[in-house]
């Protein structure tokens, strides 16, 4: 695993808002009240356990599921500057990289922007690369075009002293119990991973580790397999390829859970 940790003076991070897409908004983590709740929301938890009672920790949420890097810049990141918090992550790119044709280094520029504007108005920004796709059916072609803007990414957050949430080598995401049923999101398990990850690259203390191997399960059979690939092609496939004919997107007509910094 990559080590992207750093020593921070844990009173640093009053306020922590979360900018991004469906994996930020926490699809795939659904939570008692219909909303969901995914890595940020944990990760929020852990750093409010990090400021002293008497102190009160602000959080908010301005991810949509759905959202393409130019509108995450136009719609978030002009929040994100007016509420200037301690800490921001940005996650942004991901529904760019995988529509076809799109360049990663390209992309990758208008990232930079991005990162220059946030960082130039907020305290620190934490930016995150992408998960490994190898065994993921719909995107596992992709993985050459994310593993180049990974590294873009890196280089970024080196030229402006990002800590990275690094998603590649969190090698027990490549689990498949760490995925939605729809194969694109985390589950909550693997929410809840990537949370522990983010909080030990701030060199906060977790309780657990977000590698921990998972428990064995027995080996699965080929018919099963078939069965599961056949329902998941009926239920997810489908209707994400239909959306991408009709110029839908998943996040049509939703808004931001969080839009407001506000006390946990």
């Amino acid at each position: 695993m990559a080590d992207d940790s750093r020593s921070t003076d844990n009173d640093a991070f009053g306020s922590y808002a979360a900018i991004g897409d469906s994996f930020t908004e926490g699809v795939g983590d659904p939570g008692p009240d219909g909303t969901f709740v995914g890595w940020a929301d944990r990760f929020a938890v852990l750093l409010a356990d990090q400021v002293p009672e008497h102190d009160a920790f602000r959080y908010a949420n301005l991810a949509v599921r759905g959202r393409l890097l130019d509108q995450i810049v136009a719609e978030q990141v002009p929040r994100a500057k007016e509420l200037a918090p301690d800490l921001v992550t940005f996650c942004a790119g991901g529904n760019d990289i995988i529509r076809p044709g799109t360049d990663p280094d390209e992309v990758a520029e208008r990232f930079e922007r991005a990162v220059a504007d946030l960082t130039s108005a907020v305290g620190t920004v934490m930016v995150t690369t992408g998960f490994d796709t190898r065994g993921v059916t719909l995107l596992k072609h992709l993985r050459g075009k994310i593993a180049t803007y990974n590294g873009h990414v890196r280089a970024i957050a080196d030229r402006y002293d990002c800590p990275v949430l690094d998603l590649w080598s969190l090698k027990s995401v490549q689990d498949r119990r760490a995925w939605d049923d729809d194969r694109l999101h985390l589950s909550p398990e693997g929410h809840t991973r990537v949370a522990l990850r983010a909080a030990q690259v701030l060199g906060l203390p977790v309780p657990a580790d977000p590698d921990q191997p998972w428990p064995p399960v027995p080996p699965r059979g080929t018919l099963e397999v078939r069965r599961d690939d056949i329902h998941w092609a009926r239920e997810y496939l489908v209707p994400w390829i239909g959306r991408r004919l009709r110029g839908e997107s998943s996040g049509d007509h939703v808004e931001a859970k969080r839009p407001d910094l506000m006390p946990l």
